[in-house]
């Protein structure tokens, strides 16, 4: 039997209600606290990496952050403790990224500076767009999301287009400006291709002759054709999916915009019932 919101203990729906419960006035002023504890723990970690900061205040930056990381790791155990589906949660993208964020700094022990890594816990500030009300902007998301994915094809024959026109390219130049205008190597010559085919132009490797310049000339307006290719491919993908996606709202933490095809909350992992599922695929098929 799957286990519900109701059949959970007292301390544990209270737990709940203050962590994953971000409509009552408790699980707010604890997320707006958990938004300023992150922001304080990686600026803590930024400031750590200034040399002067760090000579004189290192000792103090590390203990702060080691505080930090305590806190986080209670937040993370509470979180599994008082989930309906602890391992739906642990396995869910904002599941895994909270245990990421703490993994740094323990690794700290064992490697040097990888406590530096800990910055990954900004991907938690995610959760802004909860306690702001703006919860669709997550649904934008992950709509971008899908759109990716069933473009991925596409996308990777483009990419695979991309990097034969930038061999070649980089090839005829080596043929045609040679070492003596910078060109000493193919993979330099890619290199200055892929500088240029993506508009970036550092002006580290510049082509000096008519027919390397007229070359390069074709290359950047290339460029310009192929920028507007990855947002075209994407941008009809979203069309199309948003003509048979939908989106439903867990009744357990209120987390709006998930797919309709969703079996469990991204946020806190409670079960969706079977005949809501199937009720929504079937008004998928008859759409």
């Amino acid at each position: 039997m799957k286990k519900d919101y109701s059949d959970m203990k007292k301390w544990q729906q209270k737990i709940h209600e203050v962590i994953f419960g971000y409509h009552t006035t408790a699980g707010r002023v604890f997320d707006l606290a958990l938004l300023v504890a992150i922001v304080a723990s990686v600026l803590v970690v930024m400031l750590e990496s200034v040399n002067d900061i760090e000579a004189h205040y290192g000792e103090e930056l590390r203990m702060i952050e080691w505080g930090f990381t305590f806190l986080f790791s209670i937040e993370y155990l509470a979180r599994i403790l008082s989930s309906p589906r602890p391992l739906k949660y642990i396995t869910s993208f904002m599941g895994i990224v909270d245990l990421l964020s703490l993994i740094p700094t323990y690794l700290s022990f064992f490697f040097v500076g990888t406590h530096s890594l800990s910055v990954i816990r900004s991907f938690r500030l995610i959760r802004v767009f909860r306690i702001l009300k703006l919860t669709h902007f997550m649904g934008g998301a992950q709509q971008l999301g899908t759109a990716l994915w069933g473009s991925r094809h596409k996308i990777v024959v483009f990419m695979g287009t991309v990097v034969c026109i930038v061999v070649i390219a980089g090839t005829m130049m080596y043929l045609i400006e040679g070492g003596e205008n910078g060109f000493t190597s193919i993979p330099k010559s890619i290199y200055w291709a892929i500088v240029t085919i993506t508009t970036v132009g550092y002006g580290d490797i510049a082509p000096q002759t008519i027919f390397g310049q007229t070359a390069a000339s074709i290359l950047m307006i290339l460029g310009y054709a192929i920028i507007a290719v990855p947002t075209g491919i994407v941008t009809s993908q979203m069309m199309a999916d948003a003509k048979r996606i939908g989106t439903i709202t867990c009744s357990n933490c209120g987390e709006e915009d998930l797919p309709n095809h969703s079996r469990f909350c991204l946020n806190c992992g409670a079960g969706f019932h079977r005949k809501v599922d199937s009720q929504l695929d079937s008004s998928i098929k008859n759409q």
